[in-house]
C-alpha cells in the first residue's frame, strides 16, 4: 500500500506546489501519470529544470528512506486531495503538497485551537498557556502548536495533563525533534495527538522553516491563543497569518 505514496514523495522532493499539481492534473490525470513523464512533456507543462530534473531523476535513496518510515504503526503521509487532508488546511493560502504525521490523524480533524507564544515567559505566562490548554481541552479541544520551548511546551502539556489532544507542527522533518530537550514531550504527543511536518525526512531546523510552518499552526485551528509574544517574533507572524486566514486571535498580554 505505501508503494501508492511513491508518487507523491518524488513530487513532495520536487518542492511541488499545490498550484503546479493542479496544472499538471489537468494534464495527465494522476499523480503516478505525473512522475512516468519525459522530463519534454513537464518542461512543455511549465516546470522548471530543476523540478523536471527531480521527478525524471528521483533521489532513490530518500525516497526509500521516506518509505520504510512509512511502514511503521502510526506514520502517514497525506497528499492533497486525500480524504485524510484537513479541510482546514486545504482552505489556506499555499497548502503543502503532502504532510508527514506521526500519531494519530483524527486529530486533525476535530475542532482545534492554537496557543503559542514566548520560548522565553515569565512564570505567570506558562502558567496561563498551561492552564487554558487544560481547560480548553478538557472541553474538547485539540490543542495545537509548535513544540518550541516556553510557551508552546506550556499549552502542550496543559492539553496533556487534561488528556486531551495536542498537534504540535514541526520545522524540520518529522523524523527530527527540536529542540531537542523536548524529546520526551514529543513522544507524549505522538500517544496522545500527533506531530505534523511538511518537510522531508531529515530535514534540518532551518531558520525559515519555522515562519513557514506557522500558516499550518494557525491553518488548522479556529483560532489562536497568543501568550506574552515580543514585538517582533514568530508568534505576531502566526497571529497575522491567522487574520489573514479568516481566523479568530485572541491575546494574553505581557
Amino acid at each position: 500500500m505505501q508503494q501508492d505514496r511513491r508518487p507523491w514523495l518524488i513530487l513532495a522532493h520536487a518542492h511541488l506546489r499545490v498550484s503546479d499539481l493542479h496544472a499538471l492534473l489537468d494534464l495527465f490525470g494522476t499523480a503516478e501519470a505525473i512522475v512516468d513523464q519525459p522530463r519534454s512533456r513537464l518542461a512543455e507543462a511549465g516546470l522548471s529544470d530543476a523540478k523536471c530534473t527531480a521527478i525524471t531523476s528521483p533521489d532513490e535513496r530518500a525516497i526509500a528512506e521516506a518509505l520504510s518510515w512509512l511502514d511503521h504503526a502510526g506514520h502517514h503521509l497525506v497528499a492533497w486531495g486525500d480524504g485524510l487532508y484537513p479541510e482546514m488546511i486545504a482552505q489556506i493560502p499555499g497548502p503543502p503538497l503532502v504532510l508527514y504525521v506521526n500519531g494519530d490523524i483524527d486529530a486533525l480533524h476535530l475542532p482545534a485551537l492554537a496557543i503559542i507564544g514566548s520560548r522565553n515567559p515569565t512564570e505567570g505566562g506558562s502558567r496561563n498557556a498551561h492552564n487554558f490548554a487544560q481547560h480548553l481541552a478538557g472541553r474538547g479541544f485539540v490543542i495545537v502548536s509548535g513544540l518550541a520551548q516556553g510557551i508552546d511546551a506550556a499549552a502542550h502539556e496543559g492539553a496533556l495533563d487534561a488528556g486531551g489532544k495536542t498537534v504540535a507542527f514541526l520545522g524540520t522533518g518529522i523524523d527530527r525533534i527540536y529542540p531537542a530537550t523536548n524529546r520526551n514531550l514529543a513522544h507524549a504527543i505522538v500517544a496522545n495527538g500527533a506531530l505534523v511536518s511538511e518537510y522531508p525526512l531529515g530535514a534540518a531546523p532551518e531558520r525559515w522553516h519555522f515562519p513557514e510552518r506557522n500558516r499550518l499552526i494557525s491553518g488548522l485551528s479556529l483560532g489562536t491563543l497568543v501568550v506574552e509574544a515580543a514585538r517582533r517574533s514568530g508568534s505576531l507572524i502566526t497571529a497575522r497569518l491567522a487574520a489573514e486566514q479568516g481566523r479568530e486571535v485572541f491575546a494574553l498580554p505581557g
